[in-house]
């Protein structure tokens, strides 16, 4: 009876070690064949904004390189849930791709009772693309020219300067409202509908402050109508490195920046996951990439999948709190 039944197992094991074998190197074919048909890169804003600029760089940079086809899809609308959700629920095969940034991802978990998609759940990040820090700006005829001053000038007369930000709920907003926290100060927020009206409110005087992006402001800095006070980094940027942190100006732990990222739907396969992250940076290693992008005052990404995974938790913890302490909610 033990001899009959041997051979069987024997079968068995054979079997499932072919099988195992089959589906190896049918991932390994699936990987090296992988594209072969136009890659989807979903955007949640409309056309024209920084978003939507950097996936059609990365795009066209990588057809250039690589000769993939790419269809650059804007999904618009509903603070980003409605193109994130679209890319939660797609087929995880690496054909539809999500480019978003610290908006989507680390500032909707920390200022919404609920988001329809969760990172860990639905998605797998690929990697950083781009990360840009913002400014604290003043209006020129401002008697302010440092953090430092700033700061001194909110103590002597409490709750009465204000700055502007591109809106409710924006990274702007929270940076603003973050520096204040550590700055022991009382800014008041004004919030505009984009970037381009709450830095045209700095320039025209409308409100003395802004937490603004670097391409945003840099017209008006030029023009002589608006100056830097300081970085919302916790590092100089090669941009001009002639600008200093909050936290060297004695705001301690003020860190934030707008970084745009590259995401997958959760179940990609790994070689997959591994070929679209091996080629994203060696496309951001350019030298086009990164001159567009550092006259844009960003840097350029390209960080491991797992780092930039931890990298956006750790902003949803700091911007939760930053939230919590400041009582901004959105419906």
């Amino acid at each position: 009876m033990t001899t009959r039944w041997i051979p069987k197992r024997r079968n068995t094991l054979l079997l499932g070690a072919m099988v195992a074998s089959q589906l190896f190197l049918g991932n390994a074919a699936l990987a090296q064949a992988f594209p072969n048909r136009p890659i989807r890169v979903v955007v949640p804003f409309a056309p024209g904004g920084v978003v939507d600029v950097t996936a059609r760089l990365l795009t066209q940079k990588m057809t250039e390189r690589l000769g993939w086809n790419f269809i650059v899809d804007n999904k618009p609308g509903g603070n980003g849930f409605i193109a994130v959700s679209y890319v939660a629920k797609a087929p995880a095969d690496g054909y539809t791709l999500l480019t978003a940034h610290t908006g989507e991802f680390a500032v909707n978990p920390a200022i919404f009772p609920s988001v329809p998609y969760d990172l860990d759940r639905d998605f797998a990040p690929i990697t950083m693309i781009s990360d840009t820090p913002m400014l604290l700006v003043a209006n020129s005829k401002e008697p302010y020219n440092t953090i430092q001053e700033l700061v001194a000038a909110e103590k002597k007369d409490p709750g009465k300067l204000a700055f502007s930000s591109p809106g409710n709920g924006s990274v702007n907003h929270l940076a603003g409202e973050w520096f204040s926290l550590e700055a022991g100060a009382k800014l008041l927020h004004v919030p505009y509908k984009g970037g381009a009206p709450a830095v045209a409110a700095v320039a025209s005087g409308e409100v003395p402050l802004g937490v603004v992006a670097v391409p945003a402001v840099m017209p008006h800095v030029q023009s002589g109508r608006v100056k830097v006070l300081g970085l919302t980094t916790a590092r100089r940027t090669p941009y001009n490195s002639a600008w200093m942190t909050a936290n060297e100006a004695g705001v301690k732990n003020v860190d934030a920046s707008n970084w745009v990222g590259l995401f997958a739907p959760k179940g990609v396969p790994s070689d997959i996951m591994a070929k679209l992250h091996a080629e994203v940076a060696k496309t951001l290693q350019d030298p086009d990439v990164k001159k567009r992008f550092a006259d844009a005052g960003a840097e350029v990404g390209g960080m491991p999948s797992a780092d930039f995974a931890n990298r956006i938790r750790k902003d949803v913890a700091r911007y939760r709190d930053v939230a919590k302490k400041v009582n901004i909610k959105l419906e």
